[in-house]
């Protein structure tokens, strides 16, 4: 399950997303640069260079606002592990 940051970051990216791919078509229309599997990727590339950019911005804005967030320690023992969920070790 997502945290509220991570969620926050999640939705503005894709609308970001969307917004500078149109963008990016949009301007490679008006310099007349034909359709094509370079130009999908380019815009694709763009779009998702630009989204990474927002979604680093909300969390940014996020660790601002609410300070830094604890890390999740994990165990590294993997016998312990399968021990809590319940699995029998080998």
């Amino acid at each position: 399950m997502f945290t509220l940051p991570s969620m926050w970051n999640l939705i503005i990216s894709t609308i970001i997303f969307f917004i500078a791919a149109w963008y990016a078509h949009r301007y490679l229309d008006k310099q007349g640069i034909p359709k094509g599997m370079t130009r999908g990727l380019l815009v694709f590339v763009l779009a998702s260079l630009v989204s990474w950019g927002g979604g680093e911005m909300v969390d940014w804005t996020q660790e601002k606002i609410e300070g830094p967030q604890a890390l999740a320690q994990g165990s590294g023992d993997l016998s312990q592990l399968l021990k809590v969920i319940g699995q029998p070790q080998q």
